[in-house]
């Protein structure tokens, strides 16, 4: 799977560099990128920001936040790190700061011997999208690849936006819209780190790379699915950023509508970024919609208690920090598989897993004086964090003279099967961004099918004023009505453990 090519010699254009994203996420991950020896030996980042100041300055000031972050960087790898840096200090509404930048990039171009590529990474909020845009358009540091007149050889231009993208369906594709009047969708990299954890790409190795459980993967088989992305923590300080997301925006139509389609796509044609995309497209255009109506069946909200306490909140708020939902694939593969989805903030423990509960045995021979015993359907967990690995749930026979069944686990971790650690989803994805690989990018059609799913459920609850949000206590497995959800299937949640 991995894109082993190497990274053409080019600049790295952070917008927002001195803001926590970038501290957290963009510099460390190209730090790593470094020091393994994988970035271009020609190569730059320039970080433009009002506060960006000098060089010197910047280096400094970002290697304190960095380094305060991870102690365990020493000074001697950030000062080697550090020389790829520069500073353009400018106002993202400003145009003549992009003619600075314009001319700064031009001047580094023949300092460090760079054919003209660039990589710009807009690690800002969705506001500043617009003024970025436009004024890289203006500069001319950017050119639509479709009208473009450069030959395959000559400089790239690509642009990495960060979620969210959109905050429904209209912004979204108005969002897209804006993005295209700019660039080529083959220029754009929108990214989900979700989708570069080595255990979110291993869905798809697992599924196609081994014989024995394609043939199972189908409705024939499966009785239903649960996707959970639960976290332990509440939204510790980000209030006022969560009051305008809530759960359904900030996990259920990035991350985890992501994850379904990777486990419900077709089989690609060939693992080409066209056809991987194309198939997860497919999965997501085949989500039943839920109608407004329907949003009380098929969907239950909670928020922990002590949420209205949390800064930036408001105290009669009613944004959900919990979600279920009941979800149908229609086409011939899934039809009538239920997908039971949940996310949430301050429950029982940080996990994040696909469960595949296969149907039961049709009948079963081992009973005692006559009597069936009730056998355990096998489960299938696909763990993604932070226990990374696999777990396959059999029955087996207990030892000794009676005939009794029970469940064992065969368990694969991924700490104990390498020795080689993961790396962070940010240094694949950067990594596949410098090399033009944009196969775990989510693509425009992506996008819109996702906020085409969720944008019903929100409208319903601003409409409504969600009559139907639940509290529960935190550290608690979430809401009673999301347990009663599966009750109503003859079904539960499998256990969040702690």
């Amino acid at each position: 799977m991995p894109n082993q090519s190497a990274s053409d010699p080019c600049l790295l254009v952070l917008f927002g560099i001195t803001g926590d994203l970038s501290r957290r996420k963009v510099l460390p991950a190209l730090l790593e990128l470094d020091r393994s020896g994988v970035l271009p030996e020609r190569f730059g980042i320039v970080g433009f920001s009002r506060s960006a100041g000098d060089d010197l300055g910047l280096r400094q000031r970002l290697g304190e936040g960095v380094r305060k972050l991870d102690p365990k960087i020493g000074a001697e790898a950030w000062e080697r790190f550090a020389r790829r840096i520069y500073a353009v200090p400018g106002e993202i509404d400003d145009p003549q700061s992009f003619v600075e930048l314009a001319r700064r990039l031009r001047q580094l171009d023949r300092e460090l011997e760079l054919p003209g590529h660039r990589l710009f990474y807009l690690a800002t909020p969705p506001s500043a999208f617009r003024p970025v845009l436009d004024n890289l358009r203006a500069a001319g540091l950017v050119e639509h690849a479709a009208q473009a007149r450069r030959g395959p050889e000559g400089p790239w231009q690509r642009v990495v936006i960060e979620k969210p993208f959109g905050n429904d369906l209209a912004s979204a594709r108005a969002l897209n819209g804006l993005v295209h009047e700019v660039l080529d969708e083959s220029q754009v990299y929108r990214i989900d780190h979700y989708l570069g954890k080595e255990t979110v790409q291993n869905i798809l190795v697992f599924r196609f790379g081994n014989a024995i459980f394609e043939p199972l993967w189908n409705r024939a088989h499966v009785d239903h699915v649960q996707i959970t992305v639960a976290e332990a923590i509440g939204v510790e300080g980000r209030g006022e950023f969560y009051e305008e997301t809530g759960v359904v925006r900030d996990i259920v139509q990035n991350h985890l509508l992501q994850m379904l389609a990777l486990f419900a796509m077709e089989a690609p044609a060939a693992f080409t970024a066209d056809e991987v995309r194309s198939q997860k497209a497919q999965a997501l255009r085949s989500l039943r919609a839920i109608s407004a109506w329907e949003v009380p069946e098929h969907t239950a909200s909670g928020q922990y208690q002590g949420y209205l306490g949390e800064m930036g909140v408001s105290p009669s708020s009613r944004t959900p920090t919990y979600v279920a939902i009941r979800g149908f694939v229609d086409n011939w593969r899934w039809y009538g598989v239920p997908f039971y989805m949940r996310a949430g903030k301050g429950l029982k423990r940080r996990t994040t897993e696909i469960a595949v509960h296969f149907r039961a045995v049709p009948f079963s021979l081992f009973g005692t004086q006559g009597a069936c015993q009730l056998l355990e359907k096998n489960v299938l967990r696909l763990r993604i964090q932070p226990d990374e690995g696999i777990a396959l749930k059999i029955a087996t026979k207990v030892p000794g003279e009676e005939r009794r069944v029970a469940p064992v686990e065969l368990d694969f971790s991924y700490s104990k099967a390498f020795d080689k650690a993961a790396p962070d989803a940010y240094q694949r994805l950067l990594l596949d961004a410098l090399r033009g690989d944009p196969t775990l990018f989510a693509r425009e059609d992506e996008v819109e099918m996702s906020w085409r799913f969720v944008d019903p459920i929100l409208s319903h609850w601003a409409e409504s004023g969600n009559p139907e949000l639940e509290a529960y206590a935190l550290g608690s497995s979430g809401p009673e009505r999301a347990r009663k959800l599966l009750a109503l299937d003859g079904r539960q949640w499998d256990s969040l453990g702690g």
